[in-house]
């Protein structure tokens, strides 16, 4: 569209809160595309730089817990979506949802936006709020706090989301590949509405061009109405999979559904309980009005064995953009206790190693940088498995979670019980910790060179203790950490100096055969030129051509 001097005149400002997690991610390039400027609010702006739209978009510093960073971040928006809430926080999160819902509320309010977007949970027919799941009532509460709000909005509302990295793909993806056999809750027989989602992001970028005068919720799902069974049945199918043996029982209770998903999945407890407790209820679309405001096109809504294709092909493409787990676990690390005394905490346990290694920088940086996932720690992987298990026993995320990507990393991705807090290409790898732990805990690994200009490799473990037990924990596991620790810095030279011997031999292999070929060619010069040729040329294989033919 051209302005009346005829320039091309700037797409509406989209806000995209969310933009680290499974959906924000997804979205924010289908609106470049379609033709909207991006702002994106993160409480940590350096989680989205290496996204590959990073360049595109404007990021602002914000928390819509904190509505005085929400100012600056709603000026000249024209569209703002809510794609944040609190689940997997623990106890007190349908406050924090509700506080934050409100916040975001006034500030699009008072900044004159013109539509909020929100994508909410689908509710079942006829179910009382009091007897919802916490998870479900709560993204029923921040509904209407936004439909209330003032600002035209548009309520999404989607039951399972069927796509490569979702929470829901990732859990029916793991029960039905890991367990050929499993007893199961009764709710594995409640009907449910998925829907794929390329669909959830064709309905987000359409509805930012609702007109005004629309303000309601709408219902979205895929054209299947299918039982948790049946999607796991069919899963099985896509997947090229035997049939699955599934008995469903009526005593696993949402509680100890979640310990079973958790044991078994990579979806940490905290996230899968409501999970499971929002399975429980039938939950199918009423109508299907959004396509009156954003046509489906022929080949859309797709049929869930369509998205669980599209989802397995991306999973085993390695194109996985972005992942549930995107999302940082709120609490993985312990926070300090109030009853701590103020003189327990303020300590910094480090365990540093140093080593020179036989190889260029590059080949050390490309180890260092494919750590954990298939590659695993490089040393004790018992104690590594060990240390993943005992996390899931406790809620945490365990060593499950795996990498997005084989070969690269960027900030904000999560690398099993890690996640990537910096990263500076062919330097600097800095992981937190967000398995379960009385404290905070950071493992640095640099490639660097030393005084000499040799190769050198330096790892550093840091652990900040949260009151006694964390005093506790570092010291009952320092005696492992020269096993531990110690064998992975060994192991990584190791590693590079294999991996470049390995390089350099194929390609002494590679010049070994050109001088050969170029050897060659000087004696058939010379023997085409009536010259002798040379005395080491070998002579013609039996059966081989004559030279010059």
């Amino acid at each position: 569209m051209s302005d009346a001097s005829g320039h091309e005149a700037p797409g509406p400002l989209c806000l995209v809160t969310g933009a680290s997690g499974y959906i924000g991610g997804r979205l924010v390039p289908e609106l470049l595309e379609a033709g909207f400027r991006v702002r994106c609010l993160a409480r940590t702006p350096a989680k989205l730089r290496d996204h590959p739209w990073a360049g595109e978009v404007e990021i602002v510093r914000g928390d819509v817990t904190d509505p005085e960073t929400l100012a600056s971040a709603f000026r000249d928006v024209d569209v703002a979506y809510y794609l944040v809430h609190a689940l997997g926080a623990g106890r007190g999160f349908e406050h924090t949802d509700r506080t934050a819902a409100q916040n975001f509320a006034r500030e699009a309010r008072a900044a004159g936006v013109g539509r909020i977007v929100y994508l909410g949970g689908l509710t079942p027919r006829g179910v009382p709020d009091r007897e919802l799941s916490p998870h479900l009532r709560s993204r029923a509460e921040v509904g209407r706090i936004l439909l209330e709000s003032g600002v035209p909005t548009t309520v999404l509302r989607a039951a399972v989301i069927i796509g490569s990295g979702s929470a829901s793909f990732e859990m029916l993806r793991y029960l039905t590949e890991r367990l050929p056999v499993m007893v199961t809750p009764s709710w594995v027989r409640t009907r449910i509405q998925p829907i794929a989602v390329r669909d959830v992001l064709r309905y987000l970028v359409g509805s930012a061009r609702m007109p005004a005068e629309v303000n309601r919720a709408f219902d979205i799902g895929g054209p299947d109405i299918l039982t948790y069974l049946g999607m796991m049945r069919r899963y099985a199918a896509v997947a090229g999979l035997p049939r699955r043996l599934i008995f469903p029982v009526p005593v696993l209770t949402p509680r100890l559904s979640s310990h079973w998903i958790g044991l078994v999945t990579p979806v940490p407890r905290s996230i899968a309980r409501p999970l499971a407790e929002s399975l429980r209820y039938e939950v199918v679309c009423d109508e299907h009005d959004i396509a009156d405001w954003v046509p489906d096109p022929p080949d859309a809504p797709l049929a869930f064995e369509r998205a669980l294709a599209l989802a397995l092909q991306r999973v085993r493409e390695a194109k996985t953009t972005t992942r549930w787990s995107s999302a940082s676990v709120p609490g993985a690390p312990s926070d300090p206790l109030p009853t701590d005394p103020d003189w327990a905490g303020g300590s910094l346990y480090t365990d540093e190693r140093e080593r020179t290694v036989g190889a260029s920088l590059q080949a050390l940086w490309k180890v260092v940088e494919g750590v954990g996932g298939e590659n695993g720690w490089y040393s004790f992987p018992l104690a590594w498995a060990v240390r993943g298990w005992l996390d899931r026993l406790v809620g945490g995320v365990g060593l499950r979670r795996g990498r997005r990507d084989a070969l690269h990393l960027r900030a904000g991705d999560s690398l099993d019980f890690w996640r990537v807090e910096e990263i500076e290409r062919g330097r600097l790898l800095r992981l937190r910790a967000e398995m379960r732990l009385p404290g905070l805990a950071w493992l640095e690994m640099y490639a660097e060179r030393d005084e000499n200009g040799d190769t050198r490799y330096r790892q550093r473990a840091l652990f900040h203790p949260h009151g006694l037990a964390g005093h506790a924990y570092w010291w009952s596991v320092a005696p492992f950490h020269a096993v531990v620790f110690g064998g992975m810095a060994r192991n990584i030279a190791l590693k590079a100096e294999a991996s470049e011997a390995k390089a350099g031999g194929a390609e002494a292999g590679q010049a070994e055969g050109s001088r050969a070929k170029a050897g060659g060619a000087e004696a058939i010069g010379a023997a085409g030129n009536g010259g002798p040729a040379p005395a080491s040329a070998p002579p013609p294989a039996s059966g081989a051509p004559p030279r010059g033919e």
